[in-house]
């Protein structure tokens, strides 16, 4: 098939990458957001997230005219959706007395309803949006068909999941491997013809169904493995063993890999795609249910380390490091992080935040620093919650001449214990009982 121009709607942390490579592959881009002052940004040729050959990627699609921003969906040969699938803020599920979070679809909703009007015969439409198993076949087919077009025969349709790792998303979208889920095996053929365009890895066709459940089973799988680490965290705890010592100790079993304990689980998908599972089919869900209690509340954990380490925490001034839900990104959705400062701050301490790669980030409820110093300058304790390349580099000595704190909390394994142990601090680490 040939593709002469593509709509993208949502220009967030997958669609804006796909759309710029696209265009630097020489098709024509329309990327679509609801958000005017994002469209305005992009037009100007900045980026409005953190992403590393991103702004490149941007300017060059712009000077070579093959993209542009909008508000307002266009006609197109392709029209890809990408928009955020979130949580219902003030609605549960329930089953057999249990609780369970639901998918907001309202997004996915609005951008297929925007396509409808625009929708013509050949055209491919493919939803890239993480959603609970069978949307693409009854939700967007459903939608789409209000136009008078029958999925599958009239325009192909697909799902492809966005399967790349943040900070390496301009790399990993090209050289990943890519799955393309059709409702007949004509739209799957389509899909994989549009994405031959840029992408070298395999690209591997199957239903629309089957390649929802693929990416929700990626991320449930890591999700259900980070659950046994943070339990055995907190088993190591209480037996007064190092955790990560035991770790890396088992782990040298050959058929054993035991991922690393931390403050939880956080970002847009390991820590939302379970749910999607466990809303689909809550009877036969009750592992991946679990080990989303337990990662859900390791933040507590982590609270009561830093108890453990400083006692009452009423006035106590704790610096912490990092908001981020992973290393060496600007991304903050579902941050663990958020979660166990605002844990702090109801037990009474004040907590001054410090995110070097969002310095200006306003998150309700969260104090923010002006800089690292200002973060740590009168604090009694210096709490590390995101295992950041700058932080895991700071040299103790140095710290011990800028703060007044002698307590430090480790929570990810960054800092060598003796050597700020050296420098006079007091270490505490999580998963290293006493």
């Amino acid at each position: 098939m040939k593709f002469n121009k593509i709509c993208v709607i949502g220009l967030g942390y997958i669609g804006l990458p796909t759309a710029t490579t696209f265009a630097k592959h020489g098709v024509e881009v329309l990327g679509v957001d609801i958000n005017e002052n994002i469209v305005q940004t992009l037009n100007e040729g900045n980026v409005h997230i953190h992403e590393p050959d991103l702004p490149e990627a941007l300017s060059e699609a712009i000077k070579s005219k093959k993209f542009r921003a909008s508000t307002k969906v266009e006609e197109a040969d392709v029209f890809i959706i990408a928009v955020p699938t979130p949580f219902k803020e003030n609605e549960v599920g329930t089953y057999n007395g249990i609780e369970y979070k639901l998918a907001d679809m309202r997004a996915v909703t609005s951008a297929a309803e925007s396509i409808v009007p625009f929708l013509k015969k050949g055209n491919l439409v493919i939803l890239e949006s993480t959603s609970p198993p069978q949307t693409t076949v009854k939700l967007v087919t459903d939608i789409l068909q209000k136009s008078g077009l029958t999925a599958g025969s009239d325009f192909y349709l697909c799902y492809s999941p966005e399967r790349v790792l943040p900070g390496q998303i301009m790399k990993e979208l090209i050289e990943n491997a890519r799955v393309i889920g059709g409702v007949t095996k004509e739209s799957a053929q389509a899909g994989a013809d549009l994405y031959s365009i840029f992408v070298k890895g395999k690209i591997l066709q199957t239903d629309a169904t089957t390649a929802e459940m693929v990416k929700l089973m990626e991320n449930t799988y890591r999700d259900v493995n980070i659950a046994i680490a943070n339990e055995f965290s907190r088993l190591a705890d209480k037996f007064g063993v190092d955790v990560w010592e035991a770790i890396s100790l088992a782990s040298l079993h050959p058929r054993v890999k035991i991922l690393s304990p931390g403050p939880g689980v956080g970002g847009h998908c390991i820590s939302v795609d379970p749910w999607f599972f466990v809303e689909a089919a809550p009877e036969l869900t009750p592992l991946i249910y679990h080990s989303r209690q337990v990662n859900d509340a390791q933040p507590s954990f982590v609270v009561e380390k830093v108890k453990s380490a400083l006692g009452d925490l009423k006035n106590k001034n704790i610096a912490a490091l990092g908001l981020a839900y992973k290393p060496d990104v600007d991304d903050l959705r579902e941050s663990p992080a958020n979660e166990v400062v605002h844990f702090l701050q109801n037990a009474g301490a004040n907590v001054l935040a410090w995110e070097p790669f969002k310095p200006d980030a306003k998150l309700a409820g969260i104090n923010m620093a002006s800089s690292f110093e200002d973060a740590i300058k009168d604090a009694d304790s210096i709490l590390l919650l995101v295992k950041h390349t700058e932080f895991v580099k700071l040299n103790p000595k140095e710290i011990a001449k800028k703060t007044k704190a002698k307590v430090i909390v480790d929570t990810v394994n960054a800092w060598k214990v003796e050597e700020w142990q050296s420098a006079g601090f007091e270490v505490f680490r999580l998963g290293v009982g006493k």
